[in-house]
């Protein structure tokens, strides 16, 4: 996989579990969009769950993973979060939640086993879930004249980039969204037609 054009996460939510001296850990891995998803689904989590001790979690968001936070809910610094953090990261998966409920046994588990129970349940989660491979993608508007209306729309459709927000009168505008490995290929040809102008849109 190309870490420049491409990134994973997964195709769907998915469940794990992982057992314990008692404790029951449940996994859950949901697909994100963005950060807002966050603050509707712990809600739902903790409501399903009542009775759980502990709900801890992981998210990265961004084509690189960028953003990204980890919560321990009250277990030891470091023995809950960053585990299940760890296991996104090194399966390589972002756009993605993953949360740790804990139903606790009675035994304590020390701080080397709770790490080792919170990644063994992230990871259960993670191995039961479809791997979804998506391209790195840039926005950018177009600016032209009438007159290379015909000569833009030919680029774009040997190249299949649908285009939006279009608006074709004397002088035209159109907002594309292309993936990353055609974007050089793209602007070669586009910089080759008179009078388009092409503005790389920042998110």
């Amino acid at each position: 996989m190309n870490k420049h054009f491409q990134y994973q996460s997964i195709a769907k939510a998915t469940e794990g579990c992982y057992k314990e001296k008692g404790s029951t850990f449940l996994s859950f891995i949901f697909p994100l969009h963005d950060e807002s998803e966050i603050k509707l689904i712990l809600p739902k989590i903790k409501k399903e769950h009542p009775a759980a001790r502990h709900i801890c979690f992981a998210w990265r968001l961004g084509c690189t993973g960028d953003k990204f936070r980890s919560f321990d809910a009250g277990e030891p610094s470091g023995t809950a979060g960053k585990p299940i953090y760890n296991m996104l990261l090194s399966k390589q998966i972002t756009f993605a939640l993953l949360v740790v409920v804990r139903y606790f046994g009675g035994s304590k588990l020390g701080v080397p086993g709770l790490i080792h129970a919170y990644k063994s349940a992230a990871e259960d989660a993670l191995s039961n879930s479809e791997i979804a491979i998506d391209f790195v993608k840039e926005s950018f508007s177009l600016s032209f004249n009438f007159e290379a209306l015909n000569k833009v729309m030919q680029v774009l459709k040997e190249q299949h980039i649908p285009y939006h927000s279009e608006a074709f009168n004397l002088h035209c505008t159109m907002q594309i969204t292309v993936q990353k490995n055609q974007v050089e290929l793209l602007l070669k040809q586009l910089n080759n037609i008179p009078s388009v102008l092409v503005t790389e849109i920042n998110k």
